[in-house]
Order: C-alpha cells, then structure tokens, then sequence
C-alpha cells in the first residue's frame, strides 16, 4: 500500500525508546513515514505534520484531538497510540467521524502485572523489612533478625486484585502458578469469567480487604473510583496485610493511607503511581520506612518500551490488509477504561 501516509508525531526521544531501528524500517515499507523532530508538539504542529495522514501513530503527550484539528486532518483513519491511556487525547469527535484507535496498553500492563508479582513476593517473604534490619547490623549469628519470623510464600494465602481489566487480568494469570486463593471485585466481570479463566473467586471489596494478605490495584481511573481506598476501607484490611498500588494514584487517598500506616497499621504499602505526579517533596509518605515508593516505572522499562513499537507496527499491518485489530478501543469503552 505505497499509498499509505503514516506519521509518527512523538519526538525524537520517544521515538528512540520506542522503535528500534529495525521497527522504523518496517514502517517505511508500508508508505510513507513523516516524523515529528521536536520533542513536544502543539495542535498547530500536529495539523502541520500529519495535514494529509491517513495512519497516526501517537504517544505520551500527544495533542487532544478537537473537532478542529480533526477537521484539518481529511484523511485520517486510524490512530495507533504507542503508550497505555488513550483518555488525554481521544475526544467522541474522533470516534465519531470514524477513526479507528489502538492502544498499546496490553505491552504495559505485562510489565506492570509482573511488576505487580514481584511486589507480591517480596511482602510476604519480607523482604524490605529483613533488608533494612541487616543494614543497621543485624544477622551477626548472635542477634537473630526479628523480621525473620514474618516471611512467607506464596503458598496458601488470599490475594486481592481490585480491577480485571488488561493489567489486572494478567496478575491474576501469573497467580495462577501459585496454590493461593484469589479474590476479585470488578464489578464489570462475571464471577463466572472470574472462576473458569483464573480460578478466582469475585467478592465485594469489603470483604476482598477483609480476608486479603496483599491487595494489588489495577482498576481504572474513572469518577466511580477516585480515593477508593480512603480511611473507612483501609481500616477494613487487616493489619499485618499489604496494599500495592500500580494503577493510578487517584484510586488511593495519600493523606489517609499516611495516618493508617503511621498508626502502625499495615505491613507494607508499595506504591509506584501518585497524585500528584511526582509526589510533593514534603509528601509525608516519604518518611515512613514501611512504605515503598518507585517512580511509575512499573510498565516503563527500558527494554519492555521496544515491544510497544514493535505492537504498533503489527497493528498498522493488520489494519492495511484488513484483519481484526487486536487493541482496537471503541467510543463505549472509554468510560471504564484507565
């Protein structure tokens, strides 16, 4: 299709995380590639460098797509959004005037699921704790490690997983290698799904908090869950338990998690996304030596950010020969979605 016009609107440092160099020639054998040479880029730009683009590939930071800039964008029939959210520039506009959208959220959210896990792992075997005590001398063959006596595997335990979608899913796969019970609120997903594809068992989140060792997040960022996680349902979880959080920092209410946990409530809260972003320098969540804090780099590593190219590449290829999209997102999902 020699015809194709694809531009790739992320900068030049987004565009060497994402695309290997072998990935960029893939492209250009499918027409003509235009690429975006600054590292931000205003809707004026936008319209300047895609005006007669029929593929978009997008990425963080990309332009809101108004009813204006569609407007000066005639050709344009499919956006292919290298990065996870689509909600900061996908308006009902673009839906409507029938263009098609993926995402590359099903590459992150390996990265965040795994993430997850490992988060997982290391509350139970106590290993944050353990650290810290043999740094400050313990662990000699005379002072025996305190923290010791609380490690565990995971073996018989109950783990929590608020949200099913794309992340969540896949944290629950992972699981499944593990003899734990697994406990689910989604109110989106059939406790039949939840039983025959993960073996898990879907619960209110009252009781999901009341019976989980670890609680992992992976819901959306929508109305219906901002500050899910206040200080009425954190009191609900158990106070040697653990609360990980790789979804959105608006699901948690940073300054009630502070006094829970200050109160000596919880074993660990391990959280790698915050609002704002970053956190605040005098974010009192900094002090606590129980609370694990990375920056948003569960599903942004290095090397895991080439697959997302490498996905998008893929997509463009099954929208010229008119295969199903396997990330296509469709107007009506957005209200559920991250």
């Amino acid at each position: 299709m020699s015809g194709l016009n694809i531009a790739l609107v992320c900068g030049p440092m987004l565009q060497q995380k994402l695309f290997t160099p072998k990935t960029i020639d893939g492209l250009r054998e499918l027409g003509t590639l235009i690429t975006n040479p600054k590292d931000t880029l205003t809707a004026e730009e936008l319209v300047a460098l895609a005006h007669d683009a029929d593929v978009i590939l997008t990425s963080w930071g990309a332009p809101v797509f108004t009813p204006e800039v569609l407007d000066q964008l005639p050709r344009l029939k499919y956006v292919a959004h290298a990065a996870g959210s689509i909600k900061s520039f996908a308006t009902d506009e673009l839906f409507d005037r029938g263009v098609r959208v993926t995402s590359s959220a099903t590459v992150l959210s390996k990265g965040v699921s795994e993430t997850a896990l490992g988060l997982t792992i290391a509350c139970l075997k106590n290993f944050f704790n353990v650290s810290r005590d043999i740094a400050a001398g313990g662990w000699t063959g005379e002072t025996p490690l305190k923290s010791y006596d609380d490690i565990r595997e995971l073996v018989e335990v109950k783990i929590g997983c608020v949200g099913a979608g794309i992340a969540g899913s896949h944290y629950l796969k992972l699981l499944g290698m593990f003899n734990v019970e697994l406990l689910v609120y989604d109110p989106f997903v059939s406790a039949d799904v939840l039983r025959e594809k993960y073996n898990a068992r879907k619960v209110s989140l009252e009781e999901l908090l009341a019976e989980s060792d670890v609680v992992s997040i992976h819901a959306p960022s929508i109305p219906e869950t901002y500050h899910m996680f206040n200080a009425d349902t954190l009191k609900l979880m158990k106070k040697d338990a653990s609360l990980i959080n790789t979804a959105r920092g608006s699901l948690v209410d940073e300054t009630a998690l502070y006094e829970h946990m200050k109160a000596g409530n919880l074993k660990y809260a391990c959280l790698d996304v915050f609002d704002p972003e970053p956190p605040k320098a005098d974010n009192p969540l900094r002090t606590l030596p129980n609370v694990i804090m990375t920056p948003h780099l569960a599903g942004q590593t290095h090397n895991g950010l080439l697959r997302i190219g490498s996905h998008c590449l893929e997509e463009i290829k099954r929208f010229i020969t008119g295969e199903k999209l396997t990330t296509e997102i469709l107007k009506e999902q957005l209200a559920t979605m991250a």
